[in-house]
């Protein structure tokens, strides 16, 4: 199985749904000889039934009503996002930072509170239940552009993870976060020595991102709708693909590419 663990239920599509659907379409692919299944555990998906406050603006703000339950509406999206990149959803039920008292959008970029220390260690515990019942060759995750919390904390949990297994680990650059600063550093807590590496998503694959990214309806016009002369779904393609195209012109790969930073070059280079 290649395994890609999601802070939230969009963020794999965008920023590696190219190399998922390359990689699931069909609903295997092959690693090192031996046929694997895809699939996508994003971590933060925990229903909360009556938002207040900065959790509520959260889904307000995405032109979601109070009494609607987002996190069902998004993981719903997360379903049929999964099933144009050909890719098994896992939702490991964690409540996303405005639930853990974080308070405002600045927050959420400003480093992990006091009193939220312990759960990366939340996060890892339920990604070792599940690499134990689905054992990955392969684990692809967030670099932590940008610096959302739950990034942050998804990083270390995949990190310690990586320590404690010896699984191989590319780690994907977080979109929309890397098209609004392509130059963003890495979290800190990414390992060493890593090297980059472009996956061609050209044709079908990129298409199939498109499609899997559109899914994601309540996201789309907040995240890249805004400032935007064309309706939002077209903005979000007309983005991805050129961005696409940028990282694939940036590492030389002669197409449209997606980067992850990997310490063996060999564990992508196995994927086909």
């Amino acid at each position: 199985m290649i395994l890609a663990v999601s802070p939230h239920l969009d963020d794999a599509a965008f920023s590696a749904g190219g190399a998922l659907a390359t990689w699931g379409r069909g609903g295997a692919v092959t690693v090192a000889g031996a046929q694997t299944a895809v699939t996508v555990a994003t971590v933060f998906t925990q229903s909360h039934p009556a938002p207040a406050g900065f959790a509520l603006r959260c889904q307000t703000d995405k032109g979601v009503a109070p009494d609607v339950d987002y996190l069902a509406l998004r993981r719903e999206e997360d379903r049929a996002a999964c099933a144009a990149l050909g890719a098994d959803p896992v939702w490991l039920d964690l409540p996303e930072a405005p639930h853990r008292g974080y308070d405002s959008p600045e927050a959420l970029f400003a480093g992990v509170h006091d009193g939220d220390r312990r759960t990366w260690r939340d996060a890892l515990d339920r990604l070792r239940a599940l690499v134990a019942a689905r054992p990955p060759r392969l684990v692809l995750s967030c670099q932590g552009l940008g610096g959302h919390v739950d990034h942050l904390h998804v990083v270390r949990a995949v990190a310690a993870l990586a320590d404690e297994t010896g699984l191989p680990v590319a780690w994907w650059r977080d979109a929309p976060y890397a098209l609004r600063a392509p130059a963003a550093p890495p979290a800190l807590g990414l390992p060493a020595g890593l090297s980059e590496v472009a996956v061609p998503v050209g044709g079908a694959a990129l298409a199939a991102k498109l499609d899997a990214c559109a899914a994601y309806a309540s996201q789309i016009p907040y995240q890249f709708g805004r400032d935007a002369a064309a309706p939002p779904e077209a903005a979000m393609r007309e983005r991805l693909a050129a961005f696409a195209d940028a990282e694939g012109a940036r590492l030389g790969a002669g197409r449209s590419a997606e980067a992850f930073a990997v310490a063996d070059p060999a564990a992508l280079a196995d994927v086909r």
